[in-house]
């Protein structure tokens, strides 16, 4: 049996004594759908923050792709081809869907920012961008300033500055938040697209959702993993369904 892509191993961290992550361990193996459930405050959030780099952990180690990333750089995780998308999106609204995309590019590829130039014309910076673009489903937007986006929209094209720099895996904090119907059903869909690609680790409120498209499930409750498995596990699990589930889940998940 092959290594796992991602390996979390012991993993710790609290706030003024908080615990946020408890010894925690799991892995993602290659080409997984994993996703991260638990209720609010069970350390989600402060995970996916230390596999990204934005968050340094206490204790434990972290290894992607063979590579112990713990207490790097979030430049140096992202070369190795580790992205990661944010629970609030962070986008330049003033600028086109195509300059947001570029700028991502060229971050990416380790150049400065030169806001006063327009990324658009560098062709290195814009076929990536525009790849990116067309695999969301944004081609036709590249024009238009990201302000004009719907929320639906603004979450596709966070996925796109997450895929500019062409990763291995995705770590996708709550993508479904904020979404109607129809765009939740949108973005599961492009998930699933995605997956066939990529690894994608997902953290993510929407039971829908979650199991619509994992492989593998990890339960959360304050900072430890309680279960891991496939879904059909995770659903019959009895301490999953009192922590967590509940009966409306139960029902529609």
């Amino acid at each position: 049996m092959s290594e796992p892509l991602l390996e979390v191993i012991g993993l710790a961290k609290r706030f003024e004594g908080i615990v946020a992550t408890d010894d925690l361990t799991l892995n993602v193996a290659a080409g997984e759908l994993h996703a991260v459930i638990g209720p609010n405050g069970a350390g989600k959030t402060t995970l996916i923050g230390q596999l990204g780099g934005q968050v340094k952990p206490d204790s434990g180690r972290i290894r992607f792709a063979g590579n112990d990333i713990t207490v790097l750089p979030i430049h140096r995780r992202s070369r190795l081809g580790l992205a990661r998308s944010f629970q609030i999106a962070s986008l330049f609204l003033d600028f086109s869907v195509l300059d947001n995309v570029a700028l991502a590019v060229q971050a990416h590829a380790g150049h400065s920012f030169r806001f006063w130039r327009n990324a658009r014309s560098e062709p290195e910076l814009r076929q990536p961008a525009q790849a990116a673009l067309v695999r969301v489903g944004l081609a036709q937007r590249a024009d238009v300033p990201a302000s004009a986006l719907s929320h639906g929209e603004h979450r596709l094209l966070e996925l796109a500055i997450a895929l500019a720099g062409q990763p291995r895996m995705l770590l996708l904090d709550e993508p479904m938040a904020g979404l109607g119907p129809e765009e939740s059903g949108r973005m599961i869909e492009m998930l699933r697209s995605l997956k066939r690609d990529l690894t994608i680790l997902l953290v993510e409120h929407d039971m829908e959702a979650v199991f619509a498209l994992a492989d593998k499930i990890t339960v959360l409750v304050y900072g430890r993993a309680i279960a891991s498995g496939a879904p059909e596990a995770i659903r019959a699990n009895e301490e999953v369904r009192r922590a967590y589930l509940g009966e409306d889940d139960e029902k529609g998940a």
